[in-house]
């Protein structure tokens, strides 16, 4: 698979796979990690083939520099007049967005420096995410003139209604203890112990059983759209699918035997 390289002879995304850990860290760190059309397509690419990867548990999406990502890149956005360009960007980067929700594998943004816009949108979008106590959060086109439509999104689906309209009709950076607070995140730690939490918190996720995650993860985000009923109707069979596996069997008789369970991943 080929990278993709900025002018400084770097990839503008690194892949690396380890003990069933994929982390892809976003490598611009001069344009703070700004969501150019190149990184969406890198990322949509890397993250179409980790997702029917079954070796790989957990994705960690980072990013090198100050900034964990600024959002799309505003020089490209006004390189170009026609609508048409920019709506296609924007159905590229929710694309993309998309596919972090619905691929299998559970996807933790790890947080360093300032996520704003569609950086913001992408903590959102993750399934989890642990920043670091120096990390600020904002959606602030509306500064620019620039509705953030697309963050609102992701934003809305984890915050209060309430707390995400002030974010996007301000712009206002919230620190990462707030971030926390409003839901945005799940932990916070310092940047010395960034790495250590993140790892910690990935390595604990790739000892379940992968197939539990691949039925559990999907049916969490289906069931949010639907009435009480139907929600019920839905997790119960994606339940009884589960506990006909052999990992429910095999994790049910090692609890019963006091040993850790050998996952089959059927």
């Amino acid at each position: 698979m080929s990278a993709v390289i900025d002018s400084n002879n770097e990839p503008i995304l690194i892949r690396n796979i380890e003990n069933g850990i994929a982390r892809l860290t976003l490598n611009r760190p001069d344009q703070y990690n700004a969501l150019s059309k190149q990184l969406l397509t890198e990322l949509q690419t890397h993250l179409d083939s980790i997702s029917s990867d079954e070796s790989v548990r957990v994705v960690i999406l980072n990013a090198n520099g100050k900034a964990f990502c600024a959002g799309h890149d505003l020089k490209e956005m006004r390189s170009s007049e026609d609508r048409e360009f920019h709506q296609a960007l924007f159905q590229q980067c929710g694309q993309m967005m998309q596919t972090i929700a619905s691929m299998p594998q559970p996807v933790i943004a790890q947080v360093n420096g300032i996520a704003t816009a569609a950086g913001c949108q992408l903590v959102a979008q993750c399934d989890l995410a642990v920043a670091s106590d120096i990390s600020r959060f904002a959606v602030s086109g509306i500064n620019v003139g620039l509705f953030c439509s697309t963050p609102a999104v992701p934003l809305s689906r984890n915050m209060h209604r309430k707390q995400a309209m002030q974010m996007l009709l301000t712009g206002d950076f919230i620190d990462a203890k707030t971030a926390r607070d409003y839901g945005l995140i799940n932990q916070l730690t310092s940047v010395e112990d960034l790495d250590v939490e993140t790892s910690t918190l990935a390595e604990k996720i790739a000892a379940k059983s992968p197939l539990a995650i691949r039925i559990g993860k999907p049916m969490f985000y289906q069931q949010l759209n639907m009435g009480l009923d139907k929600a019920y109707d839905y997790a119960g069979n994606a339940m009884a699918c589960n506990m006909d596996s052999e990992d429910a069997r095999e994790g049910i008789d090692a609890f019963i035997e006091k040993r850790n369970p050998n996952w089959r991943g059927c």
